[in-house]
Order: structure tokens, then C-alpha cells, then sequence
């Protein structure tokens, strides 16, 4: 009647984009994201954290593993944080950036 099954996780990729790389986020600013990634060691950190908060929603929205909604929205709203404060780093004048380019 409503056609074929199709697992959970399946079904979550189809309708939608679960992931949210910051690359993919702001493709625009990929040469200076990948810059700072490896000269600066704080947002190298950021940008890990940023990533693993992802996988982890990501999961959870796939139900491969299980979170409670006040879990999930936590690592929702931690995730959008990471991503604000990366963003602000990104978006500052490249002189504060490099000390003087």
C-alpha cells in the first residue's frame, strides 16, 4: 500500500542532508578554513570538535545511536555555537589573522 520499506537510515539521507561539514558550509571560504586549520591550534580544535558534535547528531538522527530530545537539542545547539565562533574567526579582517599579511 505505501510501497517498499526502507531503513531509517536510509530513509534520513534521502530526505535530507544530515551532515553539517563547515567546508561545505561556507565553500566560499574553503582555502582560508583549510589555512587556518593548520597554522591556527585553536580553531584546529574548534573545527575537530565542530565535526565530531556532527557525527554524534548525525547518529542520533539516524537512530543508529539513541539520545534523549534535551541531548539532542544540546549537541544541536552546541554544534551552531562552534559554528558561530568559527565563523567569526573566519570572517574577521585577514591582518587579525595572520598578524599582518
Amino acid at each position: 500500500m505505501f510501497g517498499a520499506i526502507i531503513p531509517a537510515s536510509t530513509n534520513c539521507k534521502l530526505t535530507m542532508d544530515l551532515h553539517h561539514p563547515l567546508l561545505k558550509e561556507f565553500p566560499e571560504h574553503r582555502e582560508f578554513i583549510l589555512w587556518l586549520k593548520v597554522s591556527d591550534e585553536g580553531f584546529r580544535r574548534m573545527f575537530d570538535e565542530y565535526h565530531h558534535v556532527d557525527d554524534a547528531v548525525c547518529r542520533i538522527e539516524e537512530q543508529v545511536d539513541f539520545a534523549t530530545d534535551q541531548e539532542t537539542d544540546e549537541l544541536k545547539m552546541k554544534r551552531a555555537w562552534l559554528k558561530d565562533q568559527m565563523y567569526r574567526q573566519i570572517r574577521r579582517p585577514a591582518s587579525a589573522a595572520t598578524g599582518s599579511r
